[in-house]
């Protein structure tokens, strides 16, 4: 990543990067985060979250909370994206982590390729969590907190290992949906397709 990211946007004072964690996963919420980062501040080890250990992460998360200018980090609720449609959940996670900004950031560089919903001035950056420092930063500080929400739904519902999941389309939480039903951390409008292919069995 290129520590000089922020000469690029000098005519906007502070900006911040946002990136989200828990779009695919058929249960529990959607996370995002918003960091604003100084010119001065490098943080060793940043990278897009997938490509972190969960170790990784976890470590990077205190270093974030405690270097960054100032940091947000939201959910939208299952109930939400139900009603709104993930992306539109998507969306009002990331304006309340940008709301909780101080200072409120002259622009906020969203990861990806869409940012209509973003209520605050915004652009998109495609890959950014790889390329940008505080979208980077960002995606880690969501993954994180999402995963540990769905550690304590784990221990909430066990039947469904959320632990080892996290809520993921895997064959092993395909196979408890099976055998447990739907529970009330699921996402109905994520369980179409597997509800057809239960009933045909």
């Amino acid at each position: 990543m290129d520590r000089n990211w922020l000469a690029e946007y000098a005519a906007y004072n502070p900006v911040c990067g946002v990136d989200e964690a828990g779009r695919g996963p058929l249960a529990g919420p959607v996370y995002a985060a918003a960091v604003i980062l100084d010119s001065e501040t490098w943080i060793e080890g940043l990278d897009d979250s997938k490509r972190l250990s969960p170790q990784k992460r976890e470590a990077l998360f205190d270093v974030i909370c405690r270097e960054a200018v100032s940091y947000g980090i939201a959910e939208a609720t299952v109930a939400e994206i139900e009603a709104l449609n993930i992306l539109g959940a998507t969306y009002l996670a990331m304006n309340r982590a940008i709301a909780q900004l101080n200072p409120r950031p002259a622009l906020s560089l969203i990861d990806g390729n869409l940012d209509e919903g973003i209520v605050y001035p915004s652009c998109c950056i495609i890959k950014g969590d790889a390329t940008c420092p505080a979208i980077a930063a960002a995606s880690i500080l969501a993954k994180v907190s999402r995963d540990r929400v769905m550690l304590e739904l784990a221990e909430r519902h066990p039947e469904y290992a959320f632990e080892q999941h996290k809520g993921y389309p895997t064959k092993l939480h395909y196979a408890r949906l099976t055998e447990y039903g739907v529970s009330p951390v699921h996402r109905p409008s994520f369980l179409k397709k597997w509800r057809k292919g239960s009933e045909g069995r």
